[in-house]
């Protein structure tokens, strides 16, 4: 297979670009060459693909057989790359998110839920609308794309900040807030099963759109946050925080608790998806305990990532922490 992964120097494009490697597949990437190096064996093609000139002269001449696209910006952006590569690319594949759907998603939700209204041709403007809008520039061009809707992703390259706070906490060791209920449902996915489920489905010849997480349940707070401890080896203790002091101390789901939220009201769907659709086209789900060595791996080898400057910093104030865990003592 002859693979295009547009960007492929971070997270999610780089854990397609070495699964697809690992297949003995033709990579190449496209990016502006400023995010971090590709990995040995890619061959780099050079260009900021919102520039529609640089965009073409780099595909100039250029062949695929499938194009992976996590964009995660203006639609436009992702509508001219999937219009540049109309008959230069067999299929084309787009990482989008969970988010694309309609508020009120509740527990038990899948595919069939209505999806948000949005441009292929707008600019930027919020995470949801633009993801909507990345797929359907995505399908203009390609009426056969694959679409991958995954929620929560963690694993090594992540460089959102989740997942490394609470390795880089748990690293600090001593008394250590765990928030709300303990066997509360923690759906993500790994981004290596993320990537592998990608590249088996474009070489399978899979379209439409697929929730990508691990099934609800698989992992659950305790045994995430159990399973950070343990990878960092350090003496933390995990002290439970029920979710009504967690809300009533202001301290911030998902951002200053990474990856968290609590169950109820808006947040009921998100955590527990079906995934039925995603177990059927192979999505597997590796351990908890995986995923948390492996980024562990990662961080101790290449250190902690700068912070992106387009998305919010991640991880509990010390004086929220305290707060929270005097409030148990």
């Amino acid at each position: 297979m002859r693979l295009l992964v547009l960007g492929g120097t971070r997270f999610v494009g780089r854990s397609v670009i070495l699964d697809a490697l690992d297949r003995g597949w033709d990579v190449t990437a496209l990016n502006r060459g400023v995010t971090g190096a590709l990995p040995p064996g890619v061959q780099a093609l050079l260009a900021d693909r919102t520039d529609a000139v640089q965009l073409a002269e780099a595909l100039r001449g250029k062949e695929f057989d499938a194009v992976v696209d996590t964009w995660a910006g203006a639609p436009r952006v992702v509508r001219a790359a999937a219009r540049s590569l109309v008959g230069k690319a067999g299929r084309y594949a787009y990482c989008s998110s969970i988010n694309a759907y309609a508020e009120g998603r509740p527990a038990g939700g899948d595919e069939s839920w209505p999806v948000l209204d949005a441009d292929p041709g707008a600019e930027s403007t919020d995470y949801p609308h633009d993801k909507r809008g990345g797929e359907l520039a995505a399908l203009e061009s390609f009426s056969d794309a694959l679409i991958g809707r995954p929620g929560l992703i963690l694993g090594p390259y992540e460089d959102i900040g989740r997942l490394p706070w609470w390795l880089g906490r748990a690293a600090r060791g001593g008394r250590m807030v765990a928030p709300g209920r303990p066997d509360r449902p923690w759906q993500y996915v790994d981004a290596r099963d993320l990537a592998a489920w990608f590249t088996d489905n474009l070489a399978a010849g899979t379209s439409g759109f697929v929730d990508l997480t691990d099934p609800s349940g698989h992992t659950t707070t305790r045994s995430m946050l159990e399973a950070v401890v343990a990878a960092t080896g350090a003496r933390a203790e995990l002290v439970w925080v029920d979710q009504e002091a967690v809300l009533a101390s202001g301290a911030e789901p998902w951002t200053q608790l990474p990856g968290w939220l609590p169950e109820g009201g808006e947040y009921e769907g998100f955590m527990e998806g079906d995934t039925t659709h995603a177990v059927a086209t192979g999505l597997r789900s590796r351990e908890a305990s995986d995923t948390a060595a492996a980024t562990w791996e990662w961080l101790q080898r290449d250190g902690f990532p700068r912070q992106r400057p387009d998305r919010p910093e991640h991880g509990l104030p010390e004086s929220l922490e305290t707060a929270l865990l005097a409030s148990v003592a």
